[in-house]
Parts: C-alpha cells; structure tokens; sequence
C-alpha cells in the first residue's frame, strides 16, 4: 500500500472531549513529528526537501456504522472489505484504511513539501486525474458550473458542503445551505460549485504556522475545532455571513472573535492577501464509496455484483474484475455469474444468488440473496435475504444460522465472545447509548450490552490480542468441521 521507503508512524489522540479534525490535524502532525523523531526521522527537513506527509483519521467512533466496529475493537478503519491480500503466507481481507492508503497514494508526487488529510472510511477515485495543488490550503471537491436553483434542488445540493471558486481560483467553504442562502454568501464571480469531500492538504508552511497560532489549545488540550467551520469558513466568508452560519449551527456565542482571530492570523501569515484556500478538483464523474455508515457498507458492497461503470471501478480497484471467484471451495453449489466469493468453503447443494458477496466464508451449506457474509464460521447452514454477518463464530448442533438481519461478534481476552445484533434500519447513531432491555430498538433487544458499553469496553483491551482471539475462535471451529 506505500512505498519502501515510506515511513508509518501510529499516534492516537489523547485529548478529553475530542479535537475535532482541525485541531486533531495538528495535533496529530506535531505527535507523529516527534514520535518519527524518535525513528531518526525530520519531518520539518523531509518536507522543505519535498517529501510529502498523509495524515489519515480513524473518521470517529463508528456509530453509524455500528455494530461492525466493535467486531474489529474500535478499529473503525480495520472494517473489511471484499478484497484478498497475502499476509504471512495467509489470505486475509483488505481494510478499508488499506484501501483508501492505496487509492490516496497517488497524491503523493503531486503534493511535494505538503501535509494531506484523509478519512479512514472513504474511497474516491478522480475523474479528472490527480490534480496538484495551487493554495496554502486546498480542498478536495467535485466542481460543476454554478447550477440554477432548479438543478440544486432537484439534486438536493443543500444535504451537502459545499465548495465554490471564483475567478482567480480561490475557494470560499459553504456548509449545508439552501439556494438561495448560497447566492447571498457566494461570491459575485463564483465560476464553480461542487460537493466537498472534506479531504484537505496544507503546505508546510501554513501547517507550522497553525501549530503556532493554537500552540495554547494544543498543549492544554482544549477546545475542539473543526477544519471546515472553524478555519476554511472563517477563511474565506465575510464576518457577518460567518456569524450568521455559525449561528444557526447553535455556535453563534465567540464566532466573532474567532472570526478576528482569523482574519489576524491570514493577515499575519500572507500579508500580501490573496485566496488562502482553493480546491483540487476530482471531477462530476468521480467514483465516491463511503462506508461510514451500515447502509452505506452494504451498498456499497452490493455493488460490486452490479453490471455498470461504477461496479465495474471498484471491482478492478479491488483486484475483482473477471475474479470474482477467488481461493474457494464451492464444488456442488450454486453460485450465480455476478456473486463475489472469496476464500470460502461451503458444501454441495448451497445457492449463491448474483447479489450476494461471501468472504472468509466456512459452512456446511449457504442459501442467500442480497447478503453480505465477512469472516463467518458456521458448523450449521446459513439462510437469509438482504442482511449481514460479519465476524461471526457460530456453533450450534442443529437448526439454521439466519443472515436475514445484522449480526456481528466482538471477541475479548478470557473468551469473552459477546454475540451484536442489529438491522440495516437501526440507526447506530441514534440506538449507541441505548440500553438493549430498554426496547427502544427491537433489532438489538438480545444484545448483552449497548453499542456505546462494547466501545468503552474494547477502550481498555488491546486490539492485537482481541484479533488474535478472534482468529482463534474461527481456527478452533473450523478444525472440528
């Protein structure tokens, strides 16, 4: 996924209450910093000889994409996906992080003496090429010629952040707004608008110079800043528009300050004015796969057994285009042209309908349509329509194991196997604090604890041995079947 002489460097925040991505950018640049330093590595001198520096977030809890983060210990970006890799002499699947590593490594010779940022839960391929940059500061985003109001209505344009250009190429940073609200922030010359994908790059100068403008907040560990509404907006709106947005977002008290700070340290920073933000355009027709969401992890895997110019993308992406039927042990069953199986053994007589995607599958027999099944062990038959198993160990003697709904394990040291359930209609987020005998969310109504308790309670174990555990169960079962 990187390069030789690429240098990995793993931090995590330790900040009470979160950073938030602006903060959490900077804070993360300055603790890989000086853990690299530690590795015999100069950030500050690699990048003023122009090397380039990714920063990838772990893109949050993983609450809307609950449970399955669990089931990979709060590695949100550990989730799997349907792609083999070799691994010590072992098949195993590819991460979404892998992925998106792969994917983003290209803006590397584009992006010399710069610091980017991506989200670990997101795969975007460009339309346009890999453009270099042209700002201090620039941001990813599918740029169109400004629409009508018909065209953003009908394309529901105010669900989405925006990013505009004007003339000269600058960009001014909009969050969800109406039409007729963008017209009145945008400036007179807008050229183009387009959906932001929130992933940004800084020069090394302007990542120094932020370091030093919130050189307080940083050591103490307060306050929580976002890179759009707390730098690009305060960047490249007028004040009263800025305060105005921030405002109906419920943060209209300290807007104003915020917004002087800024404005001074623009001023302080490129004292001959100018844009300080532009955008790296990827094109209308990019390909976006986000999986940050349960509903958006199944479609986007569904995909894959679709026959279009997207499907056919991310099947080569993936290393599937012409074979979708990878390492597998399928003699005796059923398995329809367009299905994905990979490194599965399931016995004679199973049905594996076109819209079905099987990985690290081990059964007796399946019977599926429409389902997803990542690493599942089962000594009985799989049965079910649209739903999902991820991780799952299950050892029974009789009956059936049903994939018609959401279910995923979560292994801990000790043993410990607690057994997640849910829907594709559950909303993680809304249903994360909620206790499962509260009966608020009747898909969940048989899990030993809340989505919340399994994340603070993976918090405390180490995710190498709660893999490891994981393996283990799989291992032990499939060595009695």
């Amino acid at each position: 996924m990187c390069g030789s002489k690429t240098v990995v460097v793993c931090v995590h925040e330790d900040w009470n209450g979160g950073a938030g991505n602006g903060l959490g950018t900077l804070y993360a640049y300055q603790k890989a910093t000086a853990k690299a330093a530690t590795m015999g590595c100069n950030v500050p001198e690699m990048l003023a000889a122009g090397k380039s520096m990714a920063i990838y977030h772990t893109a949050g809890k993983g609450t809307r994409l609950a449970p399955l983060p669990g089931a990979e210990n709060n590695n949100k970006p550990g989730v799997k996906l349907p792609a083999l890799l070799k691994c010590d002499g072992e098949l195993t699947l590819m991460t979404i992080l892998e992925s998106v590593l792969r994917q983003t490594s290209s803006y590397a010779a584009v992006r010399p003496a710069r610091v980017s940022v991506f989200w670990g839960d997101q795969i975007f391929v460009p339309s346009t090429g890999i453009q270099p940059s042209s700002h201090a500061a620039d941001i990813l985003a599918a740029l169109r010629p400004m629409p009508t109001k018909e065209q953003w209505e009908k394309e529901e344009l105010h669900q989405y952040g925006l990013v505009a250009t004007d003339a000269k190429g600058g960009a001014c940073q909009l969050e969800k707004v109406d039409y007729d609200t963008a017209i009145q922030y945008l400036p007179s010359d807008v050229q183009m608008v387009g959906t932001s994908l929130g992933s940004f790059s800084m020069s090394a100068e302007l990542t120094t110079a932020l370091c030093a403008e919130f050189a307080g907040e940083l050591t103490e560990k307060v306050a929580s800043y976002d890179s759009d509404p707390h730098f690009w907006m305060p960047l490249t709106l007028k004040k009263d528009d800025y305060v105005a947005v921030m405002a109906k977002k419920g943060e209209g008290d300290g807007a104003g300050a915020h917004f002087d700070r800024m404005a001074a340290f623009a001023a302080k920073f490129q004292p001959a004015g100018g844009a300080l933000l532009g955008a790296v355009d990827v094109g209308q027709d990019a390909y976006w796969w986000d999986y940050g969401r349960l509903g958006l992890y199944m479609e986007n895997n569904l995909i894959l057994t679709e026959q279009n110019a997207s499907a056919h993308a991310l099947r080569v992406f993936l290393g599937l285009a012409g074979k979708e039927v990878q390492a597998s042990s399928v003699e005796g069953a059923t398995v329809e042209a367009g299905a994905i199986v990979l490194n599965t053994k399931i016995g004679a007589g199973s049905k594996v309908d076109k819209t079905s995607v099987l990985c690290n599958v081990v059964a007796p027999s399946v019977d599926v349509e429409g389902c997803i099944l990542v690493n599942v062990t089962s000594t009985v038959p799989i049965v079910g329509r649209n739903g999902m198993l991820y991780n799952v160990v299950h050892e029974a003697k009789e009956g059936e194991l049903s994939a018609s709904a959401v279910r995923a394990d979560v292994f801990m040291p000790g043993g410990v196997h607690h057994v997640m359930n849910s829907s594709l209609a559950t909303d993680g987020g809304k249903a994360w604090k909620i206790a499962p005998e509260e009966g608020k969310f009747p898909a969940t109504a048989g899990n030993p604890m809340s989505f919340e308790a399994i994340y603070k309670t993976n918090g405390k174990l180490d995710v190498t041995e709660c893999t490891n555990e994981a393996i283990a169960a799989h291992k032990k079962l499939r060595a009695t079947m």
